[in-house]
């Protein structure tokens, strides 16, 4: 037998045996990481959303707090000015901290104490509320008794059965448009964006927000758009 070739075929059988033990190597180590995930945010303990205190201490993550600030923010400042910003909120945050139900709002005029928002009466108040949270998160879901329950996550139109099923109510109940169907609301909305100074359409991220900011002034009384 020639030395050469026995060396060379000893060396090649080594370099394949390291290369396939690199392999499975890597695909271990790959697929261990594929499969851990990241360990959960911790959470943080709040007694009051903004201004407004919650009935008793709630973990939120803290992105999802802070998100529930702005909301409630924007909320107040399209309120009428005879309210005060909101002084109390009242609703339930899921374990995950990531998730909240409201059950309402609380806010004070000639010093007495009033419901901004209750879940229980599904009023223009409601619908406008309902517009605030769909200003603010993509997914906001009617609970049974009235409440609205929000996830965390950027705002924006997604086209959801939620979106679609909210922007029909919110075109009949708070914009005087009876008619409307889950095919014809894009045009009866843009129709009421159209009274509020706006030319846009309501299916996509700008003019959703303007058709929500408006539902939201017409539901709380604070712009008419007549």
């Amino acid at each position: 037998m020639n030395p050469t070739s026995h060396s060379l075929s000893r060396r090649g059988l080594l370099v394949g045996s390291a290369v396939a033990s690199a392999v499975t190597v890597a695909g271990v180590t790959g697929g261990q990481a594929a499969a851990a995930s990241p360990p959960p945010l911790p959470l943080v303990t709040r007694d009051r959303i903004a201004t407004a205190r919650l009935p008793e201490p709630a973990r939120f993550q803290a992105d999802f707090h802070e998100r529930l600030v702005g909301w409630l923010a924007f909320w107040s400042a399209n309120t009428p000015r005879s309210w005060s910003t909101p002084v109390e909120v009242a609703g339930h945050v899921d374990p995950s901290g990531a998730a909240f139900t409201l059950h309402a709002i609380r806010y004070v005029r000639d010093d007495q104490p009033h419901d901004g928002f209750t879940a229980g009466r599904v009023d223009g108040a409601w619908w406008a509320t309902a517009a605030s949270l769909h200003h603010h998160f993509p997914a906001v879901r009617p609970q049974p008794g009235g409440g609205l329950r929000v996830t965390d996550a950027p705002a924006g139109f997604t086209g959801s059965a939620e979106q679609v099923e909210f922007a029909v109510a919110a075109c009949r109940e708070l914009w005087a448009a009876p008619a409307v169907t889950a095919a014809s609301w894009r045009e009866h909305a843009g129709r009421a964006l159209a009274r509020a100074g706006h030319r846009a359409d309501a299916a996509t991220r700008a003019g959703w927000a303007a058709f929500t900011r408006a539902s939201l002034r017409r539901g709380l009384r604070t712009e008419s758009y007549e």
